[in-house]
């Protein structure tokens, strides 16, 4: 993919990521909260993953979905997928990127959106046939419709996003080779190229109609379904029961689909609002989903929370023991 674009009459071979224009000065001090947010999202979702893998009574559907949403996008894999573009602006200045470079993290980035996305649906699906049809649910998600379902994710995800790269390839960049964030994203490159983007523009509105919007209309139609189930249970005390199952994926979904439709709409149609609120909400965006995913899961998941709390206790009595 390696190629050299023309800025006016000067060939370059690089994009420049700003950071935090204007606050450059602050970059150290910035870093900490951010850099703290990383820290604590890649060791909770590795937490997350752990504990899946190390104990055998949460070998089930729902479990391996969540693994699967710990190792996606927003979680760790977005994560890593930024962080060394981000860590080189805030702690060393470095805030030149090769075109390939730039092209492959927004290849992994939007790729790993989407799959958060169709794992999120996965999750729907598993609560779906858990509530409304719960004698089949062992028939009905298998490991192996499991693995299906989670490599047929990957694959729709790869093979949507794979254009994007050549159809960026493909511009000339004379206004400018600044990328107004700490990583690449494919509406902030186009809007750099000096011909027309209208191919652009609707191949990206076609990947977002197809997957975001499909998977949130899949989502919200799972859950009328499973709130017409619960209504039908006579007992109050088993309907509550059934939607605190829900509960923690709800909440992942918001943390998803929120800040993914305030940040596409804000490219879209907020040039008007002042820079520093589009970085922010690029930061949100990468960051919140990770950060608060394994919170959420562990704080509303009893299964979950008593392991990490064994795990916790296993550790405490062998630094007493040593």
């Amino acid at each position: 993919m390696m190629s050299i674009i023309n800025t006016s009459d000067v060939e370059i071979t690089t994009f420049f990521l700003v950071g935090m224009p204007g606050l450059e000065y602050a970059h150290i001090w910035i870093s900490i909260p951010i850099c703290s947010m990383y820290i604590f999202a890649i060791l909770g979702n590795c937490t997350i993953l752990l504990v899946i893998k190390t104990e055998p009574s949460l070998h089930e559907p729902m479990y391996y979905f969540l693994s699967m949403l710990a190792m996606s996008d927003m979680d760790l894999g977005l994560c890593l997928s930024t962080l060394p573009t981000v860590l080189g602006i805030f702690w060393f200045d470095v805030r030149e990127i090769t075109i390939p470079a730039c092209f492959t993290q927004l290849f992994f980035i939007h790729t790993l959106s989407l799959v958060e996305s169709s794992v999120l649906l996965s999750m729907s699906i598993d609560r779906y046939v858990a509530i409304c049809n719960p004698l089949r649910y062992s028939m009905v998600l298998t490991p192996a419709r499991i693995i299906k379902m989670g490599l047929s994710s990957i694959l729709r995800s790869a093979l949507l996003i794979l254009p994007l790269p050549f159809l960026l390839k493909r511009f000339q960049y004379c206004r400018s080779h600044v990328l107004a964030h700490a990583y690449c994203l494919h509406l902030e490159i186009m809007k750099l190229a000096c011909s027309s983007i209208t191919v652009n523009h609707i191949y990206g509105l076609f990947v977002v109609a197809c997957t975001v919007g499909v998977d949130s209309l899949l989502i919200f139609l799972s859950y009328a379904l499973i709130l017409r189930t619960v209504l039908s249970i006579a007992s109050r005390q088993e309907r509550l029961q059934a939607l605190n199952t829900c509960v923690s994926h709800i909440c992942a979904v918001l943390l998803f689909y929120i800040p993914m439709i305030g940040l596409s709409l804000m490219h879209r149609f907020g040039e008007h609002l002042p820079r520093i609120v589009h970085l922010l909400m690029s930061y949100v965006y990468l960051l919140v989903p990770p950060l608060m995913n394994p919170i959420v899961y562990s704080m509303k998941t009893k299964q979950i929370r008593i392991r990490i709390a064994k795990k916790l206790e296993i550790v405490k009595s062998l630094k007493c023991f040593r």
